[in-house]
Parts: C-alpha cells; structure tokens; sequence
C-alpha cells in the first residue's frame, strides 16, 4: 500500500537561533534563588512530573512490576507524596505495566518507531506504535527520522508524525527530536516546529541513549518554539527534556526556566515531564532532608 503524503506546510519557515543569545538566557535561570516552602514545592512538583523509565534489552517482566510498584509506592517514604506521572517502557512491556498500575492514576507510556535509532520503514513503526496502543499505552513517546531531517527530507518527517499521530488514536503523542544528532539550535528549532504542526502533543528532547541530551539552552529553544505555536494556534503543546537530568537542583532550574517562559499553564505533568529516572531518587533524597533535617543513604531508595 503505498504510503500516504502531506505538504510540509509553507508557513513553517525556518527560525534562525542567536546561540549567545540563548545560552545566556538559559545560564540566568541557573542563578535564581530557590528556598524554604517554595523549594519544597518545587520538589514535590518535580516528582510528579518524572516518567520512571526502563529500556533496557535485558528488561523481564519482574524488572517492570519492580518499577511500577516504585511508581505506585513512594508514597511509603513520606506520606503525602505525589506519585510520578508515568511508567515508560517498550511496548512488548506495556501489558505488564498496565496491569501493574492499575488503579494508582499512574499512565503507561510506550516508546515506537524502532526506538531509539528509528532506522525502520513506517509499516512497522505504525505496527510499532497500534501494538503498544492495544496493549493499552496512554501515550506513545516516537523517535524521529533523523537521517531523513539531516538530509532535508522535511516532508518525510512531517508525513511520518502525522503518520504515527494517526495510529495513536486517543492516546498522547510525545515526539523525540533527538537533539544530540541535530546538532545546531537552528535544526532543533526546524524539526520542533514540524513535529508540532505535524500533530505532536508533546516535543522530547532525546532518547537517553545520545550524549548529549538534555540540556537547558536546547530545552529552551524548544519552550520558545512551543509559545510561539501557542500564540499562532491557541493550542498548548507539552514539552519533556530526558536523558542527563539526575539532580534535584538542576531539575529546580528548568521549572523556572518553564515556568518564565511558558508560564504557570505549564506547570503540571499534563505539559511537562522529566524523563530521568535517576532523578526520582535525589528528589526524594532532598524532600527528606528538607523534612527530617538529615540525608538518608542512597541505599534506602531502590535503583530501580
């Protein structure tokens, strides 16, 4: 059957990034003082926006019920805590984990399209993406094409989300970009807005798997790409950097960054999440330091 094609559409023009310009800008958030009750909220918001993720080619089943009972119980560390706001896992996986969460609130995203290269034809990144779905993935995290955007093929990549947006029926599209391989803020710029007017609910940093991955300036570009699509559709777009976040105090700095660029609209794990599980860990570490006065061990809290 032969694969169905869109225009690019001609607004979608190029935007030009001032380098300086933007990491300055993204080196100022650093600098904002973060204390007392404020900090502690940001804590607790910050744990409600991780999606804890294992993939991993040796992943069994008892690896995923272990993380999604994590997920489900780090309430039991301090009563009162939020949960994290998905488990990730690739879609052979998705059964188990939505079993596992059931009941808890907690979603069940689905990494597809030959995750993490994406070097696969479309029939089985579609196949990909309809078998996580009927297994019951609330959301789908694609890669993109970055071979074919490297080469300028816009029109692929655009036909390719419309594609996959397609096949996710009711579930929520999260679009990586891979932005490590793009290299240039300009490029990140280009394959943002194409993933957003393509039918993307979310844009993604990176896969984890690429150094680098997220970083503050990149995520920036793609906040700014998201307002200014807000302000041309009226429509909000969720944005989610992974890979590279593990410290609390670093995860602190992107809520303001978030929160100055987008504003409190965004402030909630329907429009931004963390993917860094490692994160999980000190962010629980800091609410009990902020709670008891003292640092529990690292080998209080599961890996995990």
């Amino acid at each position: 059957m032969a694969e169905k094609t869109m225009s690019l559409p001609s607004f979608i023009e190029p935007v030009r990034i001032d380098q300086v310009g933007i990491e300055e800008r993204a080196a100022r958030f650093t600098k904002r003082s973060i204390k007392n009750e404020t900090k502690m909220n940001g804590l607790l918001l910050a744990l409600n926006m991780i999606d804890l993720t294992t993939l991993e080619g040796k992943d069994t089943e008892g690896k995923v019920k272990q993380l999604c009972y994590k997920a489900a119980h780090l309430h039991d560390s301090y009563p009162g805590l939020p949960t994290v706001a998905a488990v990730c896992v690739y879609p052979a996986m998705v059964a188990t984990a939505k079993k596992a969460v059931q009941g808890t609130g907690i979603k069940v995203a689905s990494v597809s399209t030959a995750f993490p290269s994406g070097q696969a034809p479309r029939n089985i990144k579609i196949s990909d993406t309809k078998f996580a779905v009927a297994h019951g993935a609330d959301e789908i995290d694609m890669v993109i094409s970055r071979g074919k955007f490297l080469e300028g093929e816009y029109n692929f990549v655009f036909d390719e989300i419309a594609a996959v947006k397609e096949a996710c029926g009711e579930a929520r599209l999260k679009v990586i970009l891979e932005t490590g391989e793009l290299v240039t803020y300009d490029k990140v710029r280009r394959a943002s807005d194409i993933a957003m007017y393509a039918g993307a609910d979310f844009i993604k940093t990176s896969t984890g798997k690429i150094n680098p991955a997220a970083t503050m300036p990149v995520t920036l570009v793609m906040l700014q790409a998201i307002r200014d699509f807000y302000y041309k559709t009226g429509k909000m777009i969720g944005m989610k950097p992974a890979g590279g976040i593990s410290k609390s105090k670093l995860a602190l700095h992107y809520l303001v960054m978030l929160n100055e660029t987008l504003g409190e609209d965004w402030m909630n794990n329907q429009w931004f999440r963390f993917g860094a599980s490692s994160l999980a860990n000190d962010v629980l570490m800091q609410i009990m330091k902020a709670k008891t006065g003292v640092y529990q061990g690292k080998d209080y809290f599961s890996l995990d």
